[in-house]
C-alpha cells in the first residue's frame, strides 16, 4: 500500500520504480493519495515523519523513504537492469549520483523555488541570493552534463536508477523557469535527457490515474459533506457553516447531512450531479468532539437516501465549526 503525492519529486521517483517492476494501483497496489495539508490519520500510525511517499509491505513492515521503496521495488523486478546486475562500481556511482541529488542539488533548489521558506542573512539581496542558487544547482548539472555527454544517460548507454531517480529533481527545477533552463548554456545534455524523459511513457504514466488521482484518498476515519462553494464562503463570513444539505437549512432540518467516505458519490449523484462548483468538506470528527458537538448514526428520512433504503448515515446536531473542516476542495466525481 502506497501513499503518495501527485506533484512530490521523491513520490513520482517512487511510482517509477515500482511501475516498472509491475505493480500496478488497484491490482496488486493500494495507492492512497496524499493531500500534505491534512494527512490521514492511516499515515500518520505507520510512519512517524509522516512525509510521502510511505510503501506498507505484507505482514506490516514500512519504508518511509523513496530510496528503500525504489530497491524493493527493483528487487522484486527489475527488468531494464536500473540496479539488479551492476557492478559494485557502477552501484557506488548511483549511490554518489543520487546523494549530490538529494544533498547539495536539493539544496539550492529548494532555495530558488521556495525563497520565501528561507531564512536570508540580513541585508542579502533577495533577488541575487535566489539567483546564487539556481547558479549553484546549475553548475551541479554542467557536471552531470558530461556525463551524459557519453551516452546519453547517467552511467553509459541505458537508464540507470540514478537517471530515474534524478530526474523529478532536475524537472522542478525547469519548471520553477522553464526559459532560463531552456536558455542555460553547457546543458544540452541534461536538456536532451531531461525533454526525453518529460515526453516519455513512464512519466506520463505516473502522473495520471490511478498512479496519481487528482483527488486525495478519504480515510474512513473522516466524514464528509458536500456544499456549494458560495454556501461555504458564506460560512467563512458568519463564522459557523449552518446548511443541511441542499436547499435545505440546519434550522429546517434539525441536522447538518454528512457522509461516510464510501458514502460520498452516491450522496452527490443524489442531490448535487446537476450543480456547479460543488465543495467537498473534509471534517475530523474529533475536532466536533472537542466542541462539544454530537454526531449521531441515523436512517435517511424518507425521501432523502443517497443510497440504499435504511443506510444508515452520520448526522450533526448543531452547526459545522470552520476548524473541524481539514479541508474544502473542489468535489471530482
Amino acid at each position: 500500500m502506497l501513499y503518495s503525492f501527485r506533484r512530490c519529486p521523491y513520490a513520482i521517483r517512487a511510482r517509477l520504480a515500482l511501475a516498472v517492476a509491475d505493480l500496478q494501483p488497484g491490482t496488486n497496489l493500494e495507492l492512497r493519495e496524499v493531500n500534505l495539508k491534512a494527512k490521514p490519520p492511516e499515515l500518520l500510525e505507520v510512519a512517524a515523519k509522516a512525509t510521502v511517499p510511505v510503501l506498507v509491505l505484507p505482514g506490516g513492515a514500512v519504508l518511509e523513504d523513496s530510496l528503500p521503496v525504489m530497491h524493493w521495488a527493483l528487487a522484486q523486478h527489475d527488468p531494464q537492469g536500473w540496479w539488479q546486475g551492476r557492478s559494485a562500481h557502477e552501484q557506488a556511482s548511483i549511490l554518489g549520483l543520487i546523494n549530490d541529488n538529494d544533498g547539495a542539488f536539493k539544496y539550492h533548489l529548494d532555495r530558488f523555488k521556495y525563497p520565501e521558506r528561507f531564512h536570508r542573512p540580513g541585508g542579502d539581496d533577495p533577488v541575487a541570493w535566489r539567483e546564487q542558487h539556481r547558479g549553484a544547482a546549475l553548475a551541479i548539472l554542467k557536471a552531470w552534463n558530461q556525463r551524459l555527454e557519453q551516452g546519453g544517460w547517467l552511467l553509459g548507454h541505458a537508464p540507470s536508477l540514478a537517471d530515474w531517480a534524478l530526474l523529478p529533481f532536475v524537472r522542478q527545477l525547469r519548471l520553477a523557469d522553464a526559459a532560463g533552463f531552456d536558455a542555460a548554456s553547457q546543458l544540452a545534455a541534461v536538456q536532451a535527457w531531461l525533454a526525453r524523459f518529460l515526453a516519455g511513457p513512464e512519466l506520463v504514466a505516473v502522473q495520471e490515474p490511478a498512479w496519481a488521482p487528482r483527488s486525495p484518498w478519504r480515510s474512513p476515519r473522516w466524514l464528509y459533506h458536500l456544499a456549494l462553494r458560495q454556501e461555504w464562503q458564506a460560512a467563512h463570513n458568519q463564522g459557523v457553516y449552518r446548511q443541511s444539505t441542499r436547499g435545505l437549512s440546519l434550522e429546517e432540518v434539525g441536522f447538518i447531512h454528512l457522509s461516510k467516505a464510501h458514502q460520498v458519490a452516491a450522496t452527490h449523484q443524489r442531490f448535487y450531479a446537476d450543480a456547479a462548483d460543488v465543495l467537498l468538506l473534509t471534517i475530523d470528527p474529533q475536532r466536533l468532539e472537542a466542541s462539544g458537538l454530537r454526531v449521531q448514526s441515523e436512517p435517511a428520512p424518507s425521501g432523502l437516501e443517497a443510497a440504499g433504503a435504511g443506510e444508515h448515515f452520520p448526522h450533526l446536531y448543531g452547526p459545522l465549526p470552520l476548524e473541524a473542516v481539514l479541508l474544502a476542495e473542489p468535489y471530482r466525481p
